[in-house]
This record gives structure tokens, sequence and C-alpha cells, in this order.
């Protein structure tokens, strides 16, 4: 099997464009794809069932001490759980904080 790839200057160049556009990308996204975010937190966690009626904001609260934000535990279930959303529904099990005893 031949595969053919003309080989004029006009296909010269577009190749070069193609290769130096890729490189481009890869210097860009290359180093945030393989990041390993060592500044983070390491929490401890613990598995948790969603029961039905239940939203992220009302788990957190219940685990969030009175002196705390219940914001930043919402957030903090969001990273264990790489969630994009807030949006969980009853039987999902989920990462929360550890509580603290």
């Amino acid at each position: 099997m031949t595969i053919y790839a003309p080989n004029n200057p006009a296909a010269r160049a577009k190749r070069a464009v193609v290769v130096a556009a890729l490189l481009a990308v890869a210097v860009v996204v290359g180093p945030k794809a393989l990041a390993n975010d060592s500044s983070a937190p390491i929490v401890e966690s613990d598995t948790y069932t969603v029961a039905s009626g239940e939203s992220l904001w009302s788990i957190a609260s219940n685990i969030t001490r009175a002196s705390d934000d219940v914001a930043e535990t919402v957030d903090t279930i969001q990273r264990l759980n790489v969630m994009d959303s807030s949006a969980i529904r009853a039987g999902d099990q989920i990462l929360i904080p550890a509580l603290k005893r």
C-alpha cells in the first residue's frame, strides 16, 4: 500500500502550519493536563449515600461547623467528587470531608 502526499510548496506550507498549530496547542494544554496541584490540601473523606430530598447544600450544612462557611464545604465536596455542578440524586454515593471527632 502506498500513501501519496503531495510534495509541492503549497502542501508543504499547509503541513508546516498544521504542525505549528498542534505544537502551540500542546505547549498551552500539555502542562495543565499533566499538572499535579501539590498545593491543594489533602482532605480525609468518608463515603456518603445521598438520601431522597437531599441537596449538596443540605449535606454540607449538616457537616459544617457553626464557625465555618457552608459554601466552602460545598466547594470541597465538589472538588473531592470532581463535580461540574451541584446536581445529585438519591442513591448517589459521594465523598464528603471526614468529620473531626
